[in-house]
């Protein structure tokens, strides 16, 4: 199974692109917030966001799916070694969110697969293009 994980702050397209991308690969999508909701676990302490790394990690390991999206913010390194992604796609499209906890907590990662840093990006190709890389599994 692939973990493809797409982070980035809030508000930076992430699942715009997580719902595009699922349709494309025709697969699992675990959305962060959807996930909160389902486990009524919105504190976004350090502690918390942890917490919610694991259950992201725990809910892609339990899909059957051969691909399993994820998008969360993953504001730290240690939040993303926790889920593990074998793709990542960082959503680095605007300079900060709307939560100034969130900003001043997140980390830029030093690892991704592919960088997107145009906010008007086109959903369809790029979500083409990331399929194509993918698949190459």
């Amino acid at each position: 199974m692939t973990r493809i994980l797409i982070m980035g702050l809030p508000g930076a397209g992430k699942t715009t692109l997580a719902k595009q991308l699922a349709q494309e690969l025709n697969t699992v999508w675990l959305n962060a917030d959807e996930i909160r909701a389902k486990f009524n676990d919105w504190d976004f302490s350090e502690e918390g966001r942890i917490r919610q790394s694991r259950r992201m990690r725990e809910l892609a390991d339990a899909c059957t799916a051969r691909k399993v999206i994820a998008d969360f913010v993953a504001p730290l390194a240690e939040m993303r070694e926790i889920f593990a992604a074998d793709f990542t796609i960082w959503m680095d499209t605007i300079e900060s969110g709307r939560f100034d906890d969130t900003n001043r907590l997140f980390d830029a990662p030093n690892h991704w697969d592919i960088k997107i840093v145009n906010y008007d990006y086109d959903v369809g190709n790029i979500a083409e293009k990331i399929k194509k890389a993918v698949m190459k599994d």
